[in-house]
């Protein structure tokens, strides 16, 4: 039985005392948590310590928004997947549209850097999808398969991945991906996955939406046979908001 996942990409925002004073807020709700969903959330690399202790005790996990594509060295500036194992963090994000974008990761990079988070016993929110020039060029599946097989058909097992699809063109647009549209691309990834590690790991892959989830859709799109969850943006940055979306299931 795959995993219910929400988690919480806070970005670039809050400072670390507000990022603490949020955290702190959900550890006090963390009751209201469903049983069966895991909750996740991804401050800035300078929360991630104090992010930690305030959450300690309670159900929710923490995770890195990203990680070096090298161990160690003079890197100045990044920070190393043993870095953000030491802060307790038991997750990092990658490939995150942002990223791919803005900072150019390209998939030959993200399947490093997905080597790298292992190595330090890190599991992996992976992210993929498609602009809105990719989906209305025709290119659409190719697309999306080339992000799953020049990144998961190389690794050994799926077990410590989580997917996340990120329709770009509905990511802080206020445009989000119908129910149907979020389904099929959900349901493509399941089938792509099963063509290498067949039916079974397929099935028990957790696969996330990510694109402008909010508590006044979640409850139709988790209801999507292949929609496991979602990563969040700027609804997770409100406490009351983002467990309302853990609560929609």
């Amino acid at each position: 039985m795959r995993q219910k996942i929400v988690a919480g990409n806070w970005k670039m925002n809050t400072t670390p005392a507000e990022g603490v004073a949020l955290a702190s807020e959900l550890a006090k709700r963390a009751a209201e948590i469903p049983s069966d969903v895991k909750l996740i959330v991804a401050p800035p690399f300078t929360h991630l310590t104090s992010v930690q202790a305030a959450i300690a005790g309670t159900k929710i996990e923490l995770s890195s928004q990203n990680c070096a594509l090298q161990p160690k060295g003079a890197y100045t500036g990044e920070v190393s997947a043993a870095m953000v194992a030491g802060t307790g963090a038991a997750w990092v994000i990658l490939g995150h549209s942002e990223r791919r974008e803005y900072f150019c990761e390209d998939n030959a990079m993200l399947l490093e850097k997905i080597h790298q988070a292992f190595a330090c016993g890190l599991k992996v929110i992976y992210c993929m999808g498609e602009s809105l020039e990719q989906r209305e060029s025709g290119v659409l599946w190719d697309f999306l398969k080339s992000q799953i097989t020049e990144v998961l058909y190389n690794l050994d097992s799926l077990k410590d991945v989580v997917v996340a699809y990120e329709p770009i063109w509905a990511i802080g647009t206020g445009k989000t991906a119908s129910n149907e549209q979020a389904q099929e691309v959900h349901a493509f990834i399941r089938k792509t996955v099963a063509e290498k590690f067949g039916a079974e790991a397929a099935d028990e892959l957790t696969i996330l939406y990510g694109g402008s989830c909010k508590p006044s859709n979640a409850k139709e799109l988790f209801a999507c046979p292949d929609i496991d969850g979602g990563l969040i943006g700027g609804a997770s940055l409100k406490a009351d908001d983002f467990l309302a979306i853990a609560k929609s299931y």
